[in-house]
């Protein structure tokens, strides 16, 4: 049986995800920084509690992973969150930092640990969560941007370096995604625009050829079949799940 860790997996599309992998006979690991989304996780999901940006809190969960189950074969580093809402002039330092230690170092970081499970095992799997944001740029969203930018960086280093140990490293881009997150997302835009909820939404889904957001049951889909055998020949992309967007500036 495949083991795979996620992180931010105990609630939003990190917990469709873990649900995914669970359904198609997975043992599942997730971590959270919310100890009651882990507690309140569904039987047969494990969990920790752990802040991703954190090294020594990753450190002790990857530890449990190779006493426990001995090894990792697949790793989805989806920890992230949104980060402010600012035009750049008004940025603040510190909350620039916090964005991109969640998103970019958390990603860092688990791809550190499990590279050192997966290489004595000369196998592995990585999937990395960016974002449309990690493809063109956002406005008043610079730090997410600049995060997501670099994560897919990270990715395609990492394919580099761990192809030749039989690890395949991939990111998945999504769009807007429904949900809590993109509702408050959705909000501040608002705010800082000086539009309506409701216009920002549709300008959204108007911007994708699909015309409607993307679902994290579409995000969870992508993630198992980069983890399976089907895309044995696939590393170092970044894979838009998005419906295709072609206007990111509703």
């Amino acid at each position: 049986m495949k083991r795979v860790l996620i992180t931010a997996g105990a609630n939003g599309i990190g917990l469709v995800m873990a649900k995914a992998f669970a359904a198609s006979g997975y043992r599942v690991w997730v971590t959270d920084v919310d100890a009651a989304m882990v507690a309140g996780l569904p039987p047969g999901i494990r969990g920790s509690v752990a802040d991703a940006a954190l090294e020594p809190a990753m450190e002790a969960v990857f530890a449990e992973i190779a006493v426990d189950w001995g090894g990792l074969d697949v790793l989805c580093a989806n920890a992230g969150i949104k980060g402010p809402t600012a035009a750049i002039e008004d940025m603040p330092l510190e909350a620039w930092h916090q964005c991109l230690a969640v998103n970019l170092d958390g990603a860092m970081l688990a791809a550190k640990h499990a590279a050192r499970l997966m290489k004595p095992a000369r196998s592995g799997v990585m999937i990395f969560t960016s974002s449309t944001s990690g493809l063109y740029g956002t406005p008043f969203r610079a730090p997410y941007v600049a995060a997501k930018w670099g994560v897919i960086g990270l990715m395609k280093t990492v394919a580099m370096e761990l192809g030749p140990h039989g690890i395949r490293a991939n990111a998945i881009c999504p769009g807007s995604v429904n949900g809590a997150r993109i509702d408050r997302v959705i909000d501040a835009e608002a705010t800082a625009k000086g539009m309506t909820a409701d216009a920002v939404r549709q300008g959204y889904a108007s911007g994708t050829a699909l015309k409607r957001l993307t679902d994290p049951e579409d995000v969870a889909a992508m993630a198992l079949y980069l983890a399976s055998d089907g895309a044995r020949m696939v590393s170092g992309q970044a894979m838009a799940v998005d419906g295709m967007t072609y206007n990111v500036d509703p």
